[in-house]
């Protein structure tokens, strides 16, 4: 008994950071979930699905317009699933709007909610944000999520041009800090250019 006991325990201290899918929703309109920074990159990077191509589930456009990863092929694409009832994705978000303007060139960066309640939950949060950068993408169903096997919010994934995943962050992440940075520029402009 006691073995399950410390297992749950370093269970539970290493999604300290993150939301999972399966958490009860916490109270919507915190101010201090919303303007607390957040800590330099806690983030885990994973690699292990490098080279898989983006999934063809389908989500919601800023207009309600279907959409899907497909279309944003050409360009190097940063997709980010959070959701407003998740503490760490919400402190996220600030950094995820300037870097999304700061880098608007090198890629594009799209926030996906999994918010069930659709705009209805995030339309309110967007306009308290003031974002200038990211539009409000959707998917009430979970449908992306399901298809990329994502169980825990944030999860951020940069995908080349060509669709193909390049690294995958499950956990908030300052994307303003310098390990971001080294992340991004590591992945967009590998040693020796391959």
């Amino acid at each position: 008994m006691r073995p399950l006991i410390v297992l749950s325990f370093v269970s539970v201290l290493a999604l300290a950071g993150a939301c999972d899918r399966q958490s009860a929703p916490a109270p919507q309109g915190s101010e201090t979930a919303q303007t607390a920074e957040p800590k330099e990159s806690i983030g885990r990077v994973d690699i292990s699905k490098a080279g898989s191509a983006a999934p063809a589930a389908g989500f919601l456009g800023p207009q309600d317009q279907p959409a899907t990863l497909a279309q944003f092929r050409g360009k190097p694409l940063m997709v980010n699933l959070w959701a407003t009832w998740c503490g760490p994705c919400v402190r996220e978000m600030p950094t995820l709007d300037a870097l999304a303007g700061r880098e608007k060139e090198r890629f594009r960066l799209i926030a996906i909610s999994q918010d069930m309640e659709g705009r209805r939950a995030v339309v309110p949060y967007f306009t308290r944000a003031k974002f200038t950068e990211l539009e409000p993408f959707l998917d009430e169903k979970n449908e992306l999520m399901l298809a990329l096997n994502v169980d825990t919010l944030p999860t951020t994934i940069l995908y080349d041009a060509d669709g193909k995943e390049l690294w995958r962050v499950t956990g908030a992440m300052d994307w303003s800090g310098e390990r971001a940075r080294t992340l991004i520029d590591g992945a967009l402009n590998p040693p020796g250019g391959g």
